[in-house]
């Protein structure tokens, strides 16, 4: 098939997960015979003459790398500006990939968009080249934010978000737990969603097995700091753990707009000197860290997937993680890690405690978590149920829709 998929981040511009998860679904896809081209942006804060818009094949993907128009939105401040913005530069760099200029002019025959920000762009080119349009919904506004959804900014989002679902001929969630939130939030039929979890290419992550160790623990968080990562709840757990195993320090590799209340926290609970904000760590450095320490935390109190589970587990560093939406699938109680409640801060504290006090047992279920891998999470198995939702999913006759009925809480409450 010939795939456009329509991407905010791909790399080299990786916010979070979903730029990784984009690239290695676009490879696999193209190894598995497709042709695929991901529209996606040059980096925030450029402009047209420092940074025009690159083409590129990078691993079989041609890479359309739109510059910003010249209009001057900062994401953070003026973040509906800056995506329609974003958006109205992917439709003309979309629709010039079907002008003859370009050889006979490329045609898709599905496009596939990843997230609200590319919602207007994806459902303009798949109107234009009247292909089925699939969206692969990777979190909601409303999750996010622990169901409030009565902000202005929050309420555009959520809007957009429901738009996007509604107009789609096919849906692809990550995890059970967030096909069930979708299809609750936007109304959609069941039928019309389909779970396919995110995967992993294990040959980039050695394993090493953990050794006995005779000086204090170390406890690794990575992801981004926001308030929905439930960092807070590890900081709080920390003094807990100390009691019991002197000397343990919390490492958080990642950024985010949470950062100087996290740091404060530290403070807060007298665990500031052993706790270490360490930015964003490349590839070799993460490998480092988890090799290195004795157990990641992952305590999330809203989480779609959490693509570090699989990373971590790759890497032979024993997991303990919240159940929180996806976490609680990519995870087996143990088996392939610990898991407690999401806001658990006791929970948390008990089952690092467990990790730390029978490094056996630890092994054990880090071991049986880097086997899952190859059977549950393979980018192929991945890629292969993708493309059979592409040739399932039928352009559906268009109808005018409604504005969605926006509620200021559309979840149950997570304390």
């Amino acid at each position: 098939m010939k795939i456009l998929m329509v991407s905010w981040e791909y790399p080299p511009v990786v916010v979070g997960g979903l730029g990784r998860h984009v690239h290695h679904l676009a490879t696999q896809l193209v190894r598995s015979g497709h042709e695929v081209v991901v529209l996606s942006r040059r980096p925030t804060g450029t402009d047209a003459s420092t940074h025009p818009t690159l083409h590129r094949i990078e691993d079989g993907v041609l890479v359309v790398a739109v510059a910003e128009d010249p209009p001057h939105f900062v994401f953070g401040e003026d973040m509906l500006a800056w995506t329609l913005a974003m958006g109205h530069a992917m439709v003309r760099a979309g629709i010039a990939l079907g002008k003859p200029g370009l050889g006979e002019g490329w045609q898709p025959e599905v496009v596939h968009a990843h997230d609200w920000l590319v919602a207007h762009p994806a459902i303009a080119l798949a109107e234009h080249f009247d292909v089925p349009l699939v969206s692969t919904i990777h979190a909601t506004e409303a999750g996010r934010h622990s169901g409030w959804i009565s902000g202005p900014v929050n309420r555009q989002v959520h809007s957009i978000e429901w738009w996007l679902a509604n107009d789609s001929d096919a849906v692809i969630t990550c995890s059970a737990s967030m096909k069930d939130e979708v299809t609750r939030l936007f109304g959609i039929r069941d039928a019309a969603v389909t779970v396919i979890r995110n995967g992993i290419d294990i040959r980039t992550w050695t394993f090493r097995r953990r050794q006995p160790r005779h000086e204090p623990a170390k406890l690794l968080y990575v992801g981004r700091l926001e308030y929905e990562k439930g960092i807070q709840d590890a900081i709080a757990a920390l003094p807990r753990i100390r009691r019991s195993h002197p000397g343990t320090t919390l490492h958080i590799a990642g950024e985010g707009t949470q950062y100087a209340w996290l740091a404060q926290l530290a403070r807060t609970h007298r665990v500031a000197r052993a706790v270490s904000f360490m930015g964003t760590l490349d590839h070799a450095e993460l490998l480092g860290w988890l090799h290195g320490a004795d157990a990641i935390v992952l305590p999330s109190r809203y989480e779609p997937f959490g693509i570090i589970a699989l990373e971590a587990a790759a890497a032979g560093i024993p997991l303990v993680a919240s159940t929180a939406g996806g976490l609680g699938e990519a995870i087996v109680d143990s088996v392939t890690g610990l898991s407690f409640e999401p806001a658990d801060v006791a929970g948390l504290a008990s089952s690092v405690r467990q990790v730390l006090d029978n490094v056996d047992a630890a092994q054990e279920r880090a071991e049986a978590a880097r086997a899952r891998l190859t059977v549950d999470f393979d980018w192929k198995h991945v890629a292969d149920a993708t493309a059979q939702v592409y040739l399932s999913a039928k352009r559906k006759v268009r109808f005018p829709l409604g504005r969605p009925t926006i509620i200021e809480r559309a979840l149950p409450e997570r304390s």
